[in-house]
């Protein structure tokens, strides 16, 4: 079964009890039992399983060809449950340009755990394996990165991985499915904010697992039931629909994006623009090499680097809309220093590129006309 094919009908069912084309809303806290012990069918509490979160773990599990979806309530309790299988001693490296929040949860939630993290840019093979030694427990890793679009070659990772034996986890959440396949690239496990492309109308929070192994699944699936970070049902619902037009939405994201990268880079008030679809990117032959296509998402400076003309800028737009987040039908902007990853300390995002002046876009699938002249618009 080929990708445009399986979002709509990858694992799915209609519904056993009624027919019903799309999995229904299964509101329930509880299942009947005919005897102590002895559910009807699998479905005892909705905490363990529920059939409308399972109809999603099943699809969640398909279009990234792996063995085992499951469905948390956000981006961050998914990686959080990855992390929960580590103990004092272990290390994790990780890519150094990661979403605000993952370097959040990674510096401070876990800072007095006893495990020890690295942070580098995981194209630089050589210095990973100096750092890798038996503590090396998980290698955590964006591509594309959030928000400066960084590619990593996730083959030659998941080598360097493989050959220790380290759990080795992508988050695909800027590149999708659609676009991007980690686990078929040698990952153990592909992490997703669903609540960006994945749902794709800015209508729900939530996060995803997938991996291959069994064994593995059954651990984090335990991991997940024993903390309760899981999706609701009608999260899950939400999350299910969207999946269903994933490849035509990332179609038309990735038309748009290429075409707005292409404007920001004749621009005359623009400096730098991270988009892997450009020649000039750094990481275009990996990117080109595993990914389809190069996604919806951009990230530009300014010739003047000042932080206000930024903030005029993004003040300015009227298509775009100034929020966090991204992935949604609509077009996104952004200001990663004050707003996504505002966690970072200042030094810090300064040190890997996140400038004051920098801007991220998560090109939506209006009129590129539109989008364009809302641009120009606001660089006037």
């Amino acid at each position: 079964m080929k990708f445009n094919t399986k979002v709509i009908h990858g694992n799915q069912h209609h519904d056993p009890a009624t027919g019903a084309v799309m999995t229904p809303v299964y509101q329930t806290s509880t299942f009947v039992q005919t005897s102590p012990g002895k559910p009807v069918n699998e479905f005892e509490y909705s905490r363990a399983s529920n059939p409308t979160r399972s109809a999603l773990e099943n699809a969640l599990a398909s279009i990234e060809n792996g063995g085992r979806g499951l469905a948390f309530s956000s981006g961050l309790a998914a990686t959080d449950c990855v992390l929960r299988g580590l103990k004092a001693g272990d290390e994790v490296i990780a890519s150094d340009d990661l979403y605000g929040g993952t370097f959040r949860l990674f510096s401070r939630i876990y800072k007095d755990s006893g495990i020890v993290f690295h942070f580098l840019d995981l194209n630089e093979i050589a210095a990973v394996q100096q750092l890798i030694n038996d503590n090396t427990k998980l290698i955590w890793l964006e591509t594309p990165t959030n928000p400066l679009m960084k590619i990593t070659d996730i083959e030659a990772v998941a080598k360097l991985a493989n050959a220790r034996k380290i759990l080795f986890a992508v988050d695909n959440t800027f590149a999708t499915p659609y676009l991007q396949k980690p686990l078929d690239l040698g990952a153990d496990i592909v992490m997703h904010s669903a609540t960006k492309y994945l749902g794709g109308h800015s209508d729900v929070i939530a996060g995803a697992l997938v991996v291959k192994d069994a064994t593995l699944g059954e651990q984090l699936h335990f991991q997940q039931f024993a903390t309760g970070a899981t999706l609701g049902p009608m999260d899950s619902y939400l999350v299910l629909r969207g999946i269903k037009t994933l490849h035509l939405r990332v179609q038309r994201h990735s038309e748009n994006g290429r075409k707005v990268a292409d404007y920001l880079t004749q621009h005359p008030a623009v400096a730098n623009v991270y988009y892997p679809g450009l020649k000039t990117h750094p990481n275009h032959e990996i990117a080109a090499k595993q990914m389809s296509d190069f996604g919806g998402m951009v990230s530009f400076t300014f010739k003047s680097a000042q932080k206000a003309d930024a903030i005029s800028f993004l003040e300015k737009l009227k298509v775009f809309t100034l929020a966090e987040s991204l992935g949604g039908v609509e077009s996104l902007a952004n200001h990663p220093a004050l707003m996504t990853h505002a966690s970072i300390p200042e030094e810090k995002r300064k040190a890997i590129g996140i400038t004051d002046d920098l801007v991220r876009l998560s090109v939506g699938v209006e009129d590129i006309d539109d989008l364009l002249a809302d641009l120009e618009q606001a660089f006037q």
